[in-house]
């Protein structure tokens, strides 16, 4: 993996039959990945992996890693066991696994360490941890980020902390080198970048992808004017994409931008509301401020 960039987690989309759409899922990877994206995630939470079948989980990864290898982009792939993660090998393309921290379980952050370094030791590619802490019931302080910094085979950690906390504040202040800190919180991560976080991975930017793009190189260049000008005019976008839980209203918009055959998702989601909809379009066909359109387009 590189040191950062713009991941885009792809959805899965269905037909009208309820199955994967190859053909859709193909257009989406190709459209993101030509509008500025570094790379791609595949089986992340926003692809409603647990309701995928072996097959479907199989058919995404061909149909990804396929675009990835033709493109020469970066391809992450949620993997959260040691016989996932040994699966990955089964395709070239993949560059590294996203693996959440152990849920549910909270067994405290030393044994979420070990338990990482474990699966980072049996995984074919680099591990970036995914720290979704209002999720998973397990925080990790910036002493546990750290040790993990160190621990062979993690390259970095996507931080969904519901915000920019201390230990953000702390571990941004001093990188470990060679440890990439990508934002997954996606209203945050402007703030985040101002930081000197190192990218972002975002089911925003399914949505206007070539101005999050411009964004993460905005702040990475230290010009902070076009940062802001981009972060203020997509912040709202984000939240009315997550007004709702993931990946409803962003499947939602995409079917009604004619993106995708059907904006259906898999139970225990129900599908987007009307309003919700109504309002993320709302804020997916406002044109960006002139400051924010020249800094995508100087930044292109």
């Amino acid at each position: 993996m590189t040191a950062g960039g713009l991941y885009v987690p792809l959805i899965t989309p269905f037909d009208d039959a309820g199955r994967v759409d190859p053909g859709a899922l193909d257009a989406l990877a190709r459209q993101v990945l030509a509008d500025g994206a570094t790379g791609l995630v595949a089986l992340g939470t926003t692809a409603e992996p647990a309701t995928l079948t072996d097959a479907e989980r199989a058919l995404v990864l061909d149909v990804v890693a396929r675009v990835c290898r033709e493109r020469a982009a970066e391809l992450i792939v949620g993997a959260n066991t040691e016989a996932a993660l040994g699966d990955l090998s089964r395709w070239s393309a993949v560059t590294g696994a996203l693996t959440l921290v152990p849920p549910f379980v909270r067994p405290g952050e030393a044994a979420a360490v070990a338990h990482l370094g474990r699966l980072a030791a049996a995984s074919p590619v680099p591990v970036l941890v995914y720290h979704v802490p209002y999720r998973t019931g397990q925080p990790l302080s910036e002493r546990a980020l750290r040790q993990l910094a160190a621990t062979p085979n993690v390259c970095g950690v996507k931080l969904s902390v519901g915000g920019i906390d201390a230990d953000t504040v702390a571990l941004l202040a001093d990188v470990p080198p060679g440890f990439a800190v990508l934002a997954g919180d996606d209203v945050f991560v402007s703030a985040l970048l101002a930081l000197g976080g190192h990218g972002g991975i975002l089911a925003s930017a399914h949505v206007a992808t070539a101005e999050f793009a411009a964004l993460v190189r905005a702040w990475r260049a230290g010009d902070a004017a076009r940062g802001r000008a981009l972060g203020h005019r997509l912040a709202p976008l984000s939240a009315a994409l997550f007004a709702e839980p993931n990946p409803a209203v962003v499947k939602a918009v995409l079917h009604a931008q004619g993106r995708i055959a059907t904006p259906a998702v898999r139970p225990p989601l129900l599908p987007a509301s009307a309003a919700g909809t109504a309002t993320a379009l709302r804020y997916a066909d406002r044109p960006a401020p002139l400051s924010a359109r020249a800094a995508a387009g100087s930044s292109a």
